[in-house]
Order: C-alpha cells, then sequence, then structure tokens
C-alpha cells in the first residue's frame, strides 16, 4: 500500500451489495498497478440432545471475543462473503425452542441475510453504498454495501452443476433427505434444455448415480433422484472429491460449472477437516470450477461446511424447510448461477484526521493482511448477479469533527478473463444521519438489529449497541411495518424467543 492517506484522492472498496450513497463513485479501469443493561442470555443446555430435538450447545461454548478496536490509520481488509448459513440455522434453532451455539453466530450472515434495498450498477461491476448514523457520544454505525447486477435467468449462460448428496445415516431424519429430492426434483423441472446435472452421492463411499445429463432428459435426471436413499456413515471426502471429478471431466467452457454439496455436515468418515478435503480437489477446482454448500439438518456441521465454502471459491446456506430450499433452488440459483466476479475484496481506509479508532462487525474468518488487497494470487470472494454484500463498521470519531470519515474500495477479477478492476466511493461526516433510531434509512436501522441481536446471541458486551433483547424487538416489530418485510416481522419473533429463554 502507498501513502497512507493518498488512497482518500483515489478508490477503495466495494463487492457483492451495494448501491449509490454520499459522495460520487468512480470506477477504475482494470489495473495491476498497486495503490495502497442488556437481557443475558442463559447458557445453553450442557447435555446432548435426545434424538428429533434441536442439539445442545457443547460445554466448550463460550462467549465470542469482541475484536479489538483498530486505530484509524490501519486499513480494513477482507474477502467478500455472501454466505447466510449462520443466520438460517440460528433461526431454525431458535424456533425449535433451544439457543443456538455462540461459536456458530457470525453477524455478518445476518445481516447478509437481509434484503437491502441497493441500487444495481450499469455493468458487471460494483455499486458501491456508503451511509451511516451518529450514536451516543462520538460512536457512529457505518455502513458499506455492496451490490452486483442482477440476470435473468434466460439471458445466462448454460450450466453444469455436479451435485454431490449426502445420504448416509443421519440424512434420514426427516427435513433431510427427503427435502434434498424435493429441492432437485423441483430444480431439474426449472432449469433449461442447455444445462446439464450429474447426481454424486455418499455414505460409506461415493457413488456416480448419474454422468453429466441433459436436462432434456428430466426422466432419467428425476429417476436417479428417486434413487437417493439413506445409508452408511458419512465420508463427505470422497463425495466432494467424486464430485469435483465428474465435474471436471464434464468441464465445459462456455459454461458455468458448480459442484452443490447438500448435506449435514457430519463427517465421520475420510478425511473430516476442510483443509485435508480441499487439498484433495485443489486440482479440480482451479479449473473455474465454484463450489456451493447447501447445510440441511437440525445437527449440522456449521464449521466445516462454513470453511468448505470460504476456502473452496463458494458460498454457503442453510435450509430447514420446502419454502427455504424452493428459494435457494427455484427463485435464486437458476437466475444466479454465473458469477459477476472473482476473488472479491474489500478494502476501507479511514481518515485519522476525523476518526480515532474502528471495529468491523464480523468478518472475522474473511480478513486480509492491507498488502493481500491487490495481491491477485490472494484468495477472495466469488459473487454472483444481484448479490449484496454489507459490511457494518463501529466508528469512533473525534469530537466536533467535519470533513472525509472514510472511503470504501471493492476490487475484483473478470470470472473469464481475471482481469482486475475497481471502484470506490467516500462518505463525510455532514452525510452521517443525526440519530440510528431516529434519522437514519429504516434498512440501516434493520441492519442494526440485526448485528445487536447477533452480538446478544454471542453473548458480547459493550460497544456501539446497548439495547437490551426487549428493546431491539421493539425495534424490529416497528421497522416490519415500515418495510413490510416479512423477514423483520419473523425477526421480531426470533427475538422475542431468545428473550423468553434466558
Amino acid at each position: 500500500m502507498k501513502s497512507r492517506f493518498l488512497i482518500f484522492a483515489l478508490v477503495v472498496l466495494a463487492v457483492l451489495v451495494s448501491a449509490c450513497g454520499g459522495g460520487g463513485d468512480q470506477a477504475s479501469a482494470p489495473t495491476e498497478a498497486s495503490q495502497p443493561a442488556r437481557t443475558s442470555l442463559p447458557r445453553p443446555p450442557e447435555t446432548r440432545a435426545p434424538t428429533g430435538t434441536a442439539p445442545a450447545v457443547p460445554e466448550t461454548s463460550a462467549s465470542a471475543t469482541r475484536p479489538a478496536e483498530r486505530p484509524a490509520g490501519e486499513l480494513s481488509t477482507f474477502a467478500l462473503d455472501v454466505d447466510t448459513a449462520s443466520y438460517g440455522y440460528a433461526r431454525t434453532v431458535l424456533k425449535e425452542g433451544h439457543l443456538p451455539d455462540p461459536g456458530q453466530v457470525r453477524p455478518e450472515e445476518f445481516v447478509n441475510a437481509f434484503g437491502q434495498g441497493y441500487t444495481e450498477p450499469p455493468g458487471d461491476g460494483f455499486a458501491v453504498h456508503i451511509d451511516g448514523a451518529k450514536g451516543a457520544g462520538d460512536a457512529a454505525l457505518l455502513r458499506v454495501g455492496l451490490q452486483t447486477r442482477t440476470a435473468e435467468a434466460a439471458s445466462r449462460r448454460p450450466a453444469s452443476l455436479t451435485f454431490v448428496v449426502d445420504v448416509s445415516g443421519s440424512m434420514a431424519d426427516p427435513g433431510r433427505l427427503d427435502l434434498v429430492r424435493d429441492a432437485l426434483h423441483t430444480l431439474v423441472d426449472q432449469l433449461g434444455p442447455s444445462d446439464a446435472v450429474s447426481i454424486v452421492s455418499f455414505s460409506d463411499e461415493a457413488r456416480l448415480r448419474i454422468p453429466m445429463t441433459s436436462v432434456a432428459e428430466r426422466g432419467r435426471l428425476h429417476e436417479a433422484i428417486d434413487t437417493l436413499e439413506p445409508e452408511g456413515s458419512t465420508n463427505l471426502e470422497s463425495g466432494l472429491v467424486t464430485g469435483y471429478q465428474e465435474a471436471a471431466h464434464a468441464f465445459r467452457s462456455v459454461a458455468t460449472n458448480r459442484v452443490i454439496l447438500l448435506s449435514d455436515g457430519l463427517a465421520n468418515q475420510g478425511d473430516t477437516s476442510w483443509k485435508g478435503i480441499l487439498d484433495r480437489v485443489e486440482e479440480y477446482a482451479g479449473r473455474q470450477v465454484t463450489l456451493l454448500c447447501v447445510g440441511v439438518g437440525r445437527e449440522y456441521g456449521d464449521a466445516l461446511m462454513e470453511q468448505l465454502a470460504d476456502n473452496g471459491d463458494g458460498a454457503a446456506v442453510y435450509v430447514s424447510s420446502r419454502e427455504d430450499a424452493r428459494k435457494v433452488f427455484v427463485d435464486r440459483l437458476p437466475s444466479a448461477l454465473e458469477l459477476r466476479a472473482r476473488d472479491a475484496k474489500a478494502q476501507v481506509a479511514f481518515n485519522p484526521a476525523t476518526v480515532v479508532s474502528y471495529r468491523l462487525l464480523g468478518y472475522e474468518n474473511r480478513t486480509l493482511a492491507q498488502d493481500d488487497f491487490r495481491d491477485d494470487s490472494k484468495d477472495g470472494g466469488e459473487v454472483g448477479p444481484g448479490h449484496a454484500v454489507t459490511a457494518l463498521y463501529e466508528v469512533r470519531l473525534r469530537p466536533g469533527t467535519s470533513g472525509q470519515i472514510a472511503v470504501a474500495t471493492v476490487r475484483w477479477q473478470d470470472p473469464d478473463t481475471r482481469q482486475p478492476a475497481e471502484v470506490s466511493r467516500a462518505v463525510d461526516v455532514a452525510e452521517l444521519a443525526g440519530s440510528l433510531w431516529e434519522g437514519s434509512s429504516p434498512r440501516l436501522q434493520v441492519d442494526a438489529v440485526v448485528a445487536a441481536f447477533a452480538d446478544r446471541l454471542r453473548r458480547v458486551d459493550g460497544g456501539l449497541f446497548d439495547e437490551d433483547l426487549g428493546t431491539l424487538a421493539g425495534h424490529a416489530s416497528r421497522l416490519a411495518a415500515v418495510t413490510e418485510d416479512p423477514m423483520v416481522t419473523e425477526l421480531a419473533e426470533l427475538i422475542r424467543t431468545a428473550g423468553s429463554l434466558r
């Protein structure tokens, strides 16, 4: 990075979900050049839940550690993340009357599960949105939003999809393999004749159920889906290796090539570490084959599925109902099979003249060294069409300050050519709303409620948010009426449920 503060005259941050907020954005041409009080939650049960109930939290669970404040002169750099599995799983566990394991609560995945309404860019890059609001004293909440352009399903390129399906004994529980079969049947009926599907199953060993087959032969694909029945143990390593081998064998340069893993993530045979598994498929994954991890089941291997997605050029989602599965496989997947950006990274430069310190909420597993931002050999995040990515910062301003607060820049590579590009946006103190709960936009307030809720579930105290669960539920109910968003209505109920479990 060059001079810390030349960055303010240049460009900084944007990726995956954004819109136009204060300050003008400037897209750079592709370049290789380098630049520089509260209601406490109870401890969850300490014993394993009986079969048929939500899993108990292990005795080793503990409150999350709040990230330390960083000085304003230090750049904030992270890989973009479009995962939402953490919120999906917490939602399921709460609905079953249990508190999620604090270690499985990732604030960025909670926030990114909600719609933002950011303006889309006109082209294939990102739109960057920055806004915020002042809190008590010299505190402020800053939101950096990144948005990609949506794509029409009819205009997308063909897709070659390899489904790697867990058929181990644990998938026999209701809401697991039956849900997967239903989702696959529905998806096959939604795909076009230029698309192709292969299916690999795994239990003790992996098995190719059907090689890459045109969706024009729907009957054969439906028959293969119907053969999926639970049996044996969970050799996830064998399943993914076989899946990637099939995807590489059937690779089409004119198509979107993707491996889609559907599992509860409870691997117990073969190599059960994410690194060991990804090392086995590295050769095949390097051929522009991306990964989508779809988690199912009340007992769920969250850590393994998250790390596979984060380190395997992919994303992780969690489904617990036919409605969830329909959203993933029918409403979103067919139109979002293409990529808008590879190895997308964000970097925010704060102005030491106006900012004392900052804290990024979440993204602990996606943090990068500042020099990695323009090192295109370093892994970032893969972002598809119509995706939004939001990062929230707690900021401590200098008393009575004015002027520029920060510049956010996003850097990504073209999915086909690997040519890098960047876009940036800046924000000034004058653009901050005077009060978070009274003067800021409804969607910013929703993000604040969601982030605060995640902190309560992680048992993290301190920082900008000091609202108890009752107050947060009240904010969510008010915002549900304003936004007319069913997810915000449900959020209010989930917060009340968490409060009742203390």
